[in-house]
């Protein structure tokens, strides 16, 4: 059985996802990337109006009037704003906004308690794979540690499983060991690894039914502080 080969996993050696599925992925989460923005800076953010040059914003619920160039008591300034789209930086990192419902900076997580900083510690299997549970948009998962994905991957059979919206996904090709196949970028609202969630998470669906269980990539373990010693890795928020 063929089966696509997507990423060197976290504690595997000489094994990696074809250059173009690399590629692929990559493009994807530069398409939608999403800044983190640390707990305690800006919750949410909400476009109400946009033309060029000029947004309307709504910051933790403050209305705020910005031109590009222009920043808010709470530190959101306007990089560049069109009919469609506004372009943000909160706290020096970039975030595109579009209008509709409201949306928190990835790495915010109002639940969290103490100071903020979730964590999750996790085992290595006998192969040295770790595996985390964990939630993508609140339907349950199990996610494989891929510390060599630059986005997380999902097959568009777990996808349907978690009833994952990709109408408004980005399409794509990607050459993979079986032969070529579809991908879709996406925008995760809502990821769960143990007490950590983030918000806005780049994802890839690939068509098919591989990878058989999502891989935790780069868009999620970027926004973590990842410690490992032998059969032990900790996860650590931002």
């Amino acid at each position: 059985m063929s089966s696509i080969v997507v990423t060197a996993h976290a504690g595997e050696n000489g094994r990696g996802m074809s250059r173009q599925v690399r590629m692929i992925l990559s493009r994807l989460a530069v398409l939608a990337a999403m800044a983190a923005a640390p707990a305690g800076a800006v919750d949410t953010l909400q476009v109400m109006a946009l033309t060029r040059d000029r947004v309307i914003l709504s910051v933790d619920g403050q209305r705020r009037v910005l031109r590009v160039g222009e920043e808010t008591p709470e530190g959101v300034r306007l990089i560049e704003a069109t009919s469609g789209y506004a372009l943000v930086s909160v706290d020096g990192r970039e975030q595109r906004l579009e209008p509709g419902p409201v949306t928190r900076p990835v790495g915010v997580d109002p639940a969290a308690s103490g100071d903020g900083r979730g964590s999750v510690v996790l085992w290595a299997d006998s192969r040295g794979f770790f595996h985390a549970d964990g939630r993508i948009n609140g339907r349950p998962v199990q996610f494989l540690v891929d510390t060599g994905a630059t986005t997380i991957a999902i097959s568009s059979r777990t996808a349907r499983d978690i009833g994952l919206d990709l109408s408004d996904g980005v399409r794509g090709i990607a050459s993979t060991a079986g032969g070529y196949v579809g991908i879709i970028g996406v925008t995760l609202n809502e990821v769960t690894v143990g007490s950590i969630t983030l918000y806005n998470v780049d994802a890839g669906v690939v068509e098919g039914e591989h990878p058989p269980v999502p891989l935790l990539g780069a868009s999620f373990l970027n926004h973590v502080e990842m410690e490992r010693a032998g059969q032990r890795m900790e996860l650590r928020r931002k």
